[in-house]
């Protein structure tokens, strides 16, 4: 596993990042062009509009999960008839790959054969519901599938943390009248931090990685009203022979992740370290 994560992951950052400074188009190129591949890059108008689509996704997609997430999780956390059952299905999207998940839902949003076409069948001939062939709301349609599949992951992470939770802080809420949402509000929620750091971080490498739902569902389409960075890094890289963007582009995407996730981690860390002191 040492040896995979030297030669294989960071080979790879490494030789990626050598390739985002050179002309190599087709072939890789051994030349030097600084950074003339990132300008270009963020010249690049269906770059800028795949960024604009992820940091909608991303926003929409982290704080439904965390939200359906967390009351999955209450809900399960009841101690109620059933737990394991409701619990497997719950969880079980999140074992589906995203390419199942994506023509599924594909085929339940196509108005000529899903579920606009099953309603209007049954007589509700007015009714419309062709997000997923709308440029102004396709989106939408991928975070609704996406939710539903990923959701569970945050639901199982959640509630293993409101199951460290000490029971005598119940109690002593119960004596003293306090409403449970204000003690998940005050009390539970804190002490949740390093559960919904950890969904938070899993969820935001889902967000940069998005590709195999925008593929099996939309193409990115129509049009560009899908486009997504991880579908115009392949498209570059295989489809129009273009090394040195499409490194570039990935390298961009792998700072993002790495801004982002190093200070969650140094925080947990110091933290973790701090009650060990």
């Amino acid at each position: 596993m040492a040896l995979t994560v030297v030669f294989v992951y960071l080979g790879t950052m490494v030789w990626s990042a050598r390739l985002s400074v050179s002309s190599s188009r087709t072939f890789p190129a051994n030349d030097f062009v600084g950074m003339t591949q990132y300008v270009r890059l963020f010249n690049n108008d269906r770059w800028i509009v795949s960024l604009q689509h992820l940091i909608l996704y991303g926003i929409l997609f982290i704080a439904a999960c965390l939200i359906i997430g967390f009351l999955l999780a209450v809900f399960i956390d009841q101690k109620i008839t059933g737990e394991g059952v409701l619990r497997t299905i719950f969880l079980y999207p999140y074992a589906m790959s995203f390419v199942a998940t994506g023509l599924v839902w594909q085929w339940m949003l196509n108005p000529t054969l899903g579920l606009q076409s099953v309603i209007q069948k049954l007589g509700f001939t007015s009714f419309q519901f062709d997000w997923i062939v709308s440029q102004d709301k396709v989106m939408y349609t991928i975070v609704m599938a996406t939710v539903w599949q990923a959701s569970g992951l945050v639901m199982a992470l959640l509630l293993a943390g409101l199951r460290g939770v000490d029971e005598e802080i119940w109690k002593a809420a119960r004596i003293d009248g306090i409403p449970r949402w204000r003690v998940y509000a005050s009390i539970v929620l804190p002490m949740l931090g390093p559960s919904i750091a950890t969904a938070f971080v899993l969820l935001f490498v889902a967000v940069i990685k998005l590709f195999d739902a925008v593929v099996a569902m939309t193409q990115g389409g129509p049009g560009t009203a899908s486009e997504v960075p991880a579908k115009f890094i392949m498209d570059y890289l295989f489809g129009r022979a273009n090394l040195g963007l499409a490194s570039a582009a990935s390298i961009v995407m792998l700072l993002t992740v790495a801004a982002l996730v190093a200070p969650i981690l140094y925080a947990r860390h110091r933290a973790l370290a701090g009650r060990g002191a």
